[in-house]
């Protein structure tokens, strides 16, 4: 049997142990919550340069079937007209601006 100096003693050791045994689990825990952190911030970032790829490779694609159908377009005009957009490009950004305004003049109702 026990006599109350030894009782105290391992009463004290036994609380001086669950005290160092919830710093190591606490210790564990946030070192395990800062590993989970760490792997889904990476797996974002993959996640998202892979669908950054994927939209530019789209992105890629449809601006190459726009540029052929323009030059299509632009073949089928007749006198040069691709060779005149090359030299006067401001004249074709000029036309097409009054071309623009002209067009939702005629497709917006005024406002009176």
């Amino acid at each position: 049997m026990m006599n109350d100096k030894a009782f105290e003693n391992k009463v004290d050791r036994d609380i001086d142990k669950a005290k160092e045994d919830l710093a190591t689990l606490r210790d564990d825990g946030v070192t395990g919550l800062s590993r989970k952190v760490e792997q889904l911030a990476d797996d974002a970032k993959k996640m998202v340069a892979d669908q950054v790829k994927t939209v530019n490779k789209e992105i890629g694609q449809g601006l190459s079937q726009y540029n052929a159908k323009v030059q299509n377009i632009a073949d089928r005009v007749p006198s040069d007209f691709s060779k005149m957009v090359a030299v006067y490009p401001w004249v074709t950004i000029t036309i097409s601006l009054a071309f623009g305004l002209l067009l939702g003049a005629l497709l917006k109702p005024s406002r009176v």
